[in-house]
């Protein structure tokens, strides 16, 4: 008897199930915190959603500070990855052991930054998130600049710390803050991510010091772009010994999917099975590690690009000041032109475009 192939049977369709109805709570919640403002203020656009950008737009709107992206030797080290890696397991980070490849780069990052030891994290959301979860308690006060980055906030949270912000790089504010609550986890970014600032650093580092603090440094937007072959802020100034933790997402001048941070030596298995983050997320992909490795080489060599960067920050920043926006609140590669209200910053979002700059 000859096999027939026969037409597969099409079932038949079923009848579209509608949506349960959200709680009143949950719907009083949209109404209260975003329906009019989006209506209303944002005129029914989503404000951070312009016109897509043309083939010849200027753009402003991305982190890869470098321009790394597509380079060659980056791009080849991925493609080896995919061809060769046929047994790869995705897995939480906690179970892979040291001879996988993310180890070595948590090594040659280690080496880079100056620190005993390094954490591979799914984003620098998620190295922040972890490290504070850690090394804060109930007991254990958190004391944030205003403008350190939310995921700082939510590793606070996160560790059931209590939280005190302290004024804008304003140092002796947090000194005041010390007196009153006691020694804790001082957190600051190098360079904020809103304006541009640069963190007094140094002056930072004193007053820990002085109260017996713990020191966070989010390194984000200085690792790569600042110091001997872009090893960061920390190590531009000579600090780096000084602090106690250094985090970063490597989706800035790494332009990779990633996030990091430092530990000293001995504390390996202490993170590994108290850190949330890494223990209930998977690993980062093989090619990705391949990647980002490839990356930390050409960062290492990127001083005409780190050069080039800050003299086009310095020149875009003194343009626009000579054209009266007020960006004096900082001094790097990240330019806040602040429009004031929502309104008023969509005004001048499509003026921008209209001009094929898209930020």
């Amino acid at each position: 008897m000859e096999a027939v192939a026969t037409r597969p049977s099409v079932p038949k369709s079923e009848p579209i199930q509608r949506e349960p109805g959200l709680p009143q709570a949950l719907r009083a919640r949209v109404e209260r915190e975003f329906t009019r403002r989006f209506q209303e203020q944002w005129g029914g656009r989503f404000i951070l959603h312009g016109q897509p950008a043309r083939s010849n737009a200027v753009r402003l709107d991305g982190n890869d500070y470098l321009s790394v992206t597509g380079h060659p030797d980056i791009v080849a080290a991925q493609i080896a990855a995919l061809r060769q890696d046929t047994e790869a397991v995705v897995q939480s980070g906690v179970f892979l052991l040291d001879d996988h490849p993310s180890r070595a780069l948590e090594t040659a990052l280690a080496h880079w930054i100056g620190k005993d030891d390094v954490f591979l994290s799914q984003s620098g959301y998620c190295a922040n998130l972890g490290l504070l979860q850690i090394i804060a308690d109930a007991q254990t006060p958190v004391y944030l600049d205003g403008l350190a980055h939310m995921s700082l906030w939510e590793g606070a949270r996160a560790a059931g710390a209590p939280a005190h912000a302290f004024r804008h790089n304003d140092v002796a504010h947090l000194e005041r803050l010390l007196a009153s609550h006691g020694p804790g986890v001082v957190v600051v970014d190098s360079v904020y991510s809103t304006t541009g600032a640069l963190c007094p650093l140094l002056d930072l580092v004193e007053v820990a010091e002085r109260h017996q603090c713990t020191l966070v440094v989010d390194e984000s937007h200085s690792l790569g772009t600042h110091g001997p072959q872009g090893r960061g802020l920390c190590a531009e100034l000579g600090l780096t010994h000084r602090v106690h933790f250094i985090t970063a997402s490597l989706a800035k001048a790494f332009a990779g999917r990633a996030g990091i941070f430092t530990a000293p030596a001995g504390l390996r298995p202490y993170v590994q099975i108290s850190a949330f983050p890494n223990i209930f997320s998977s690993s980062l992909l093989t090619h990705e590690i391949a990647g980002l490795r490839a990356t930390l080489e050409v960062l290492r060599g990127a001083d005409e690009a780190r050069a080039r960067l800050h003299a086009n920050a310095k020149r875009l920043r003194q343009s626009l000041a000579d054209a009266g926006y007020p960006v004096h609140n900082g001094t790097e590669q990240i330019i806040a032109l602040e429009a004031g209200s929502e309104p008023a910053a969509i005004a001048l979002r499509d003026a921008m475009e209209a001009h094929g700059v898209v930020g």
